[in-house]
C-alpha cells in the first residue's frame, strides 16, 4: 500500500523535472545540464570524438526505436540511457519522467531518473525516487541489467535490485546521512552476485561505517576481500578495498601528480577518505580539491568530493 502511494506521488510531480519538449531532439551544443554543490554550472562533458560519434549513431538507433513504439517500455528506457551517455542528462530525466507517466509501476523508471538525479546534483530527489523503485521490487524477482557500455569482456556485471540499493545508498551517502546510507549499503552488498558488484558495495559500506566510527565493523567488510578476485570492471573500487585492508601501499594506488580526471575521480576519493580516517585532515582535503579541478564531473567520486567541500548534498 505504502510504495502505491509513494508511486501516485512521484507520478504526479513526474513533469516537474522536465526542461520542456517531448521529442527530445537537441543540437549538441555544450550547455549547462547541472548546477555542483559549490554552485558552479557542469556543461555537457566533452567526449573524444570516435565515442561521440559512436554513441550519437546508438543514439540515433534508440530514438528510432522510441519513434516507432512510444510507449514500449524498453525503447523509453534505451532512449534515456543513451542521451545520458552522451551527457544529455536534462533531457534523460524527460524521458525517464514520461516512462514513469506511462508505467507507473516500472521500477526501471525510477531507478535509471535517479541516477540522473545524482548526476545533476538533485539529491532529495535521487532519493524520492530510489525509494519507490525500491518498494517496488521489493517482492519481484531481480533481473540482470544490461550494459548500455559495456566492459571489455561484454559480461553485464549488474542486477536491477542490486543498482537499486547501490544508488539509493550512495545517495544517502552524499547527503552525508550515513546513518540511512548505511541499511541500504548492506542490502547492495547482499544483493550482489558477483565479484564486481561486491568490491562495489563493499568500499562504500567500508567507508560509511568509518565515517560512523564503526571501525571493528569497518574491518570486518574487508573479510571477504582477496587479491585474487574475478574483477571485469571495478579494478578501482578493488584495489581501494586492497588498500584499506593494507595489502597496497596508498602511494600506489594512484601517481602522486596525475592530472588525468578519470584516476582523480576513481582512485582519488577513496585515497583522500584514507587520509581523512587516519588523520590527515589536510591531505585529505587537498585531494579532495584536486578531484575538483577535473572535468570528470558525473563520477560518483568528483560529486563526493564536491559533497565534502560543500559539508554535504541537499
Amino acid at each position: 500500500m505504502r510504495h502505491s502511494i509513494l508511486v501516485a506521488a512521484i507520478v504526479l510531480t513526474a513533469g516537474c523535472a522536465a526542461s520542456g519538449g517531448s521529442s527530445f531532439t537537441r543540437d549538441t551544443a555544450p550547455r549547462a545540464e547541472a548546477m555542483s554543490l559549490l554552485g558552479q554550472p557542469l556543461l555537457t562533458p566533452a567526449l573524444p570524438a570516435e565515442a561521440r560519434d559512436r554513441m550519437e549513431q546508438e543514439l540515433a538507433e534508440a530514438r528510432a526505436r522510441y519513434n516507432d513504439n512510444p510507449n514500449d517500455a524498453d525503447a523509453i528506457i534505451w532512449l534515456g540511457r543513451r542521451l545520458a551517455y552522451l551527457g544529455y542528462y536534462r533531457d534523460a530525466i524527460d524521458v525517464f519522467a514520461e516512462g514513469m507517466r506511462k508505467h507507473p509501476e516500472d521500477a526501471r523508471m525510477y531507478r535509471h531518473r535517479g541516477h540522473r538525479f545524482i548526476t545533476t546534483r538533485q539529491i532529495a530527489r535521487a532519493v524520492a525516487d530510489l525509494e519507490v523503485a525500491a518498494h517496488l521490487m521489493m517482492n519481484r524477482p531481480d533481473e540482470v541489467e544490461p550494459d548500455g557500455q559495456p566492459n571489455r569482456f561484454n559480461i553485464p556485471t549488474s542486477t536491477l535490485k542490486s543498482n537499486i540499493w547501490y544508488h539509493l545508498a550512495l545517495a544517502h551517502y552524499l547527503r552525508h546521512d550515513f546513518e540511512n546510507a548505511l541499511p541500504a549499503w548492506r542490502r547492495a552488498v547482499a544483493a550482489a552476485d558477483n565479484d564486481d558488484m561486491l568490491v562495489a558495495g563493499s568500499d562504500w559500506l567500508y567507508m560509511t561505517l568509518r565515517r560512523l566510527g564503526q571501525d571493528a565493523e569497518a574491518e570486518a567488510v574487508l573479510e571477504r576481500i582477496s587479491p585474487d578476485m574475478r574483477i571485469l570492471e571495478n579494478d578501482a573500487y578493488h584495489r581501494r578495498l586492497l588498500m584499506y585492508k593494507g595489502l597496497v601501499a596508498p602511494d600506489s594506488v594512484m601517481p602522486a601528480n596525475t592530472q588525468d580526471p578519470v584516476q582523480l575521480a576513481t582512485y582519488g576519493y577513496g585515497l583522500a577518505n584514507w587520509y581523512f580516517y587516519t588523520g590527515d585532515r589536510y591531505t585529505a582535503e587537498m585531494l579532495f580539491r584536486r578531484i575538483l579541478e577535473g572535468s570528470n564531473w558525473a563520477a560518483f567520486g568528483y560529486i563526493a568530493a564536491e559533497a565534502e567541500i560543500a559539508g554535504g548534498a541537499p
